[in-house]
């Protein structure tokens, strides 16, 4: 029975190789445990678009990949000989109060090492070090530093300062590789970022040469305002398919449409261009009641184009027999909200109606007309749904919000108004706003 107390063959006898083994396996389990980490940095920095934030999610990754307390950014001016901006990070409030004044760094001393020498550097004693040029008045100790470069497309774009570990210790190898590996995805972080503000700022300008500058439409007074949704700005492929347009006819009447395409991409905003310019066309039937205008509207549309759906809510302000006030609004929608009136004290008016429906969905079906009287002074609003929906409520909210915000404001100027309107929308942001707004002559 001597054998049943012995240790099993190829099972560590000695304490040296059972404290070898588990040494082995706290390596491997910290190994493990950054790369986990390095992954959940990566994708970290990755998923942002807006450049300002890549570049300050890059500094805060870092600094907690490798416990810094400090941390920084500089991005190379043109001519890569110093530094356009410098981002910090983990100063605390005290600590930037006693920089304030003090100019950023230019890339001098051993930030000024970095730019000129892109390899990985590690410092234990920056006051120590021989291209050090000390700290300004104010700036917070700082023992050790971890330099690494950030390239985008074989080309130096900054780089990545690391100060002080929190534990006290010396930047290892460990950290500088990890930091290296970082800097590598910072670099598709940041030209994917560029790229996105380029073809974001591409869309965009595409989007706001298809709106039309409205016309003097004196005697009226008119604005406009145009906002693209949040969902847009993280989606530069997205072009929205709000539209509007504002003419004087010939009868001495003032035309009003806004209108709204299904849809973000090309095809939503070529349908609105052309939506737009037969519905010019066909406004200057004066006796052709607004319904009916749509209606042609739609009908047009589906002989010679697949449009998708499109709503609007076209307005006529008509002068009363002999071409002075008072004034009459003559309105129809497909689909879309009714017009809002400020009377000339600002009291609001969000005008009951049957919407009708879009166009792109049934031409033979008939639209409402409607009428409401207009008093000196008056301001019609008109205005695409995303100024009210918000994913949270019910769109009649939206729309007292937004009558409550309008009379508020009723005495600004027009183009106020619009940009007012539009900077505080009742609206949760995710859809593209307009708002078109005509003042009739006191």
């Amino acid at each position: 029975m001597d054998h049943v107390n012995q240790p099993a063959p190829g099972l560590p006898q000695q304490p040296e190789d059972i404290h070898r083994i588990t040494e082995q396996l706290r390596q491997l389990a910290e190994a493990q445990n950054r790369l986990r980490g390095l992954l959940d940095a990566v994708l970290d920095v990755s998923r942002e678009l807006d450049l300002p934030v890549v570049l300050r999610r890059i500094v805060t990754t870092a600094m907690e990949l490798v416990g810094a307390r400090y941390g920084a950014l500089g991005v190379l001016d043109e001519k890569a000989e110093g530094l356009s901006e410098f981002i910090t990070l983990g100063l605390d409030e005290a600590e930037y109060r006693a920089l304030e004044g003090v100019e950023l760094p230019h890339g001098r001393g051993l930030l000024g090492h970095l730019i000129h020498h892109p390899e990985p550097l590690r410092v234990e004693d920056i006051p120590g070090h021989p291209e050090s040029v000390g700290f300004p008045a104010g700036h917070p100790p700082m023992r050790t530093l971890l330099g690494v470069a950030i390239s985008v497309r074989g080309q130096i774009y900054g780089n990545l300062y690391l100060c002080d570990r929190r534990d006290g210790r010396s930047f290892d190898d460990h950290d500088e590789a990890v930091v290296v590996a970082l800097a590598g995805a910072a670099g598709v972080a940041i030209e994917n970022a560029r790229l996105f503000e380029r073809t974001r700022g591409t869309a965009e300008r595409f989007q706001r040469l298809l709106l039309p500058r409205l016309p003097d439409l004196t005697p009226f007074t008119g604005a406009a305002v145009y906002r693209t949704s949040t969902e847009q700005a993280l989606d530069p492929g997205q072009v929205g398919g709000d539209w509007y347009d504002a003419l004087l006819l010939p009868d001495g009447s003032c035309a009003m449409v806004i209108g709204d395409v299904v849809g973000h991409d090309l095809i939503a905003a070529a349908a609105m261009a052309q939506t737009r310019n037969m519905l010019r066309a066909l406004l200057y039937d004066r006796w052709t009641p607004p319904s009916r205008v749509l209606t042609q509207l739609d009908h047009t549309l589906h002989a010679i184009t697949e449009n998708p759906v499109t709503t609007a809510c076209l307005a006529r302000i008509e002068p009363a027999p002999g071409g002075t006030g008072p004034w009459t609004l003559h309105w129809s929608t497909a689909g879309h909200p009714p017009p809002l009136v400020l009377d000339g004290d600002g009291t609001p008016h969000l005008l009951p109606g049957e919407p009708g429906l879009p166009l792109g969905v049934d031409a033979l079906l008939p639209r409402p007309d409607h009428a409401y009287p207009l008093p000196p002074g008056a301001t019609v609003i008109l205005f695409t749904d995303g100024l009210v929906e918000h994913r949270d409520h019910p769109i009649d909210q939206g729309l007292d919000a937004l009558a409550r915000l309008a009379a508020a404001h009723a005495a600004a100027p027009l183009d106020e108004l619009c940009r007012t309107l539009a900077d505080e929308h009742p609206g949760d942001g995710h859809d593209d706003m307009a708002v078109l707004a005509v003042r009739t002559p006191v």
